[in-house]
């Protein structure tokens, strides 16, 4: 037997180093042990893989699996994803297929681990404390299911990095001083404040943004599970809001005026017609805003509209649009059940005679337009964000990165929402040479495929 031992339960990189070094040795998955921590004094203990071994080629996706599956809390995660390593390497088995049992295990591991950190972000909330000498300090309990506190942190970093806050769970606690991140022992429930002085405006807050044309009970509380319910000041009042949304909504039945929620984003894009935050608006013929289902699972953001799209108001329908669509329907993506938009909303051009030649938007007003693209992601909730292209990635993720090295990758919005990189339409349509446009076209199909799979895990 062969002892392989990784320094935390959610150490990926600890895990991958030992697979590089057992793959060296050729050892079976069945021989070896997965130890999490540091090591014990022990006569009797068997060898440890050497950590003194290259890198290994991985099938696309794998990479991905892993640092998902790595965060479970099943204690064979680490034997399991090691088996579909050696089996991958041995052509035994092949990534994306849905009939093999261990793969749809993983899988379903996976996505346990993914809903865990959508469950912290939405139901951690942070309660105010005074520490010596006045200054505020937020502090928040939450109880994970799986290791994915670490991995959760960077969010956290981003959303509040104005703050000094601490997060406490059973499994280890984290602060952030504004500068750096510090980790520390796990603490107990009673250490964590049970209220503080906003919580009452948080309690109107939220009463003032329940939505009864949205609500729909039975999925609420499924999202939000009792257990997180003592973290939220808001679920106190979750039974008196349902009942006085219900009866909101029988009056405006009876009145027939009940909203839908496609009419929220109607009202957003009546907003942005009267933007003025960047020139670009004085150019254009008009504003081309997104459209799509608001309750839509997946979305597309591209980077601008181009000359048709500026003529209908409707964003991709000019030859990039034409490939879009193709690739869509050759990839089983319904378009009609998407949310398609565009990181900026008004066509840039130079005039060149009667033409007018598409220019790329700069940084400045990638970012003005960026307040209409959170509010659309807000409303829409999407599950998962296609970014089209190197401008979509900049204003998705605020920064930016090249397609050509990171394309099919997955990174993370500003809003949290999980993004897949690939390129832009248009980008086929420059390419010169039939045989390389041929093989990027099914390239971005494939892309497009990734995404529907993610979806339908």
């Amino acid at each position: 037997m062969i002892t392989a031992r990784i320094a935390a339960e959610d150490d990926f990189d600890g895990w991958r180093n030992q697979c590089r070094g057992l793959m060296r040795l050729g050892a079976r998955p069945a021989d070896v042990v997965w130890q999490v921590g540091e090591q014990r004094t022990d006569l009797f203990a068997s060898p440890e893989a050497s950590l003194d071994a290259a890198p290994i080629g991985v099938p696309k996706g794998f990479a991905e699996l892993a640092r998902s599956v790595i965060c479970h809390s099943d204690p064979e995660r680490f034997g399991m994803l090691y088996q579909l390593l050696v089996d991958l390497k041995a052509r035994q088995r092949h990534m994306g297929d849905e009939a093999d049992p261990l793969l749809r295990k993983l899988e379903m591991m996976a996505k346990n681990v993914r809903r865990d950190i959508h469950k912290m972000r939405a139901f951690l909330r942070f309660r105010r404390v005074e520490e010596d000498g006045g200054e505020e300090h937020f502090v928040a309990w939450f109880e994970p299911e799986h290791h994915i506190v670490r991995t959760n942190a960077a969010f956290f970093v981003r959303r509040f990095a104005a703050m000094k806050w601490s997060i406490l769970t059973p499994s280890l606690t984290i602060h952030w001083d504004r500068q750096k991140l510090l980790e520390a022992s796990a603490r107990l429930k009673t250490d964590a404040p049970t209220e503080d002085n906003v919580e009452e405006q948080w309690k109107t807050y939220y009463g003032s943004i329940f939505n009864p044309a949205r609500l729909k009970v039975n999925a609420m509380l499924k999202e939000m599970p009792k257990k997180y319910w003592h973290n939220m000041p808001e679920t106190a009042l979750v039974t008196e809001l349902i009942q006085s949304a219900r009866n909101r909504e029988v009056a405006m039945i009876e009145k027939d005026i009940v909203p839908q929620a496609a009419e929220t984003l109607s009202t957003l894009r009546t907003e942005a017609e009267r933007c003025r935050r960047c020139p670009l608006y004085g150019l254009a013929t008009q504003l081309v805003f997104g459209e799509g289902p608001a309750n839509a699972r997946l979305m597309f953001v591209g980077e601008q509209p181009g000359d048709q799209e500026d003529r209908t108001g409707r964003p991709f329908v000019g030859p990039a649009g034409q490939i879009f669509d193709a690739a869509l329907l050759q990839a089983g993506v319904d378009r009609n059940q998407s949310y398609i938009t565009n990181a900026v909303k008004h066509f840039k051009f130079r005039p060149e005679g009667k033409r007018r030649i598409h220019e790329r938007p700069n940084v400045g007003e990638i970012n003005h337009c960026r307040w209409w693209l959170k509010r659309e992601i807000e409303l829409v909730q999407p599950e998962l964000i296609v970014a089209l292209g190197a401008t979509a990635v900049r204003s998705l993720t605020g920064r930016a990165m090249p397609i050509t090295a990171n394309r099919g990758r997955m990174v993370e919005s500003l809003e949290g929402v999980p993004v897949l990189v690939t390129i832009h339409p248009s980008y086929l349509l420059r390419l010169p040479d039939a045989d390389l446009a041929e093989r990027e076209r099914m390239q971005f199909v494939d892309d497009l495929q990734a995404a529907r799979r993610r979806l339908s895990r």
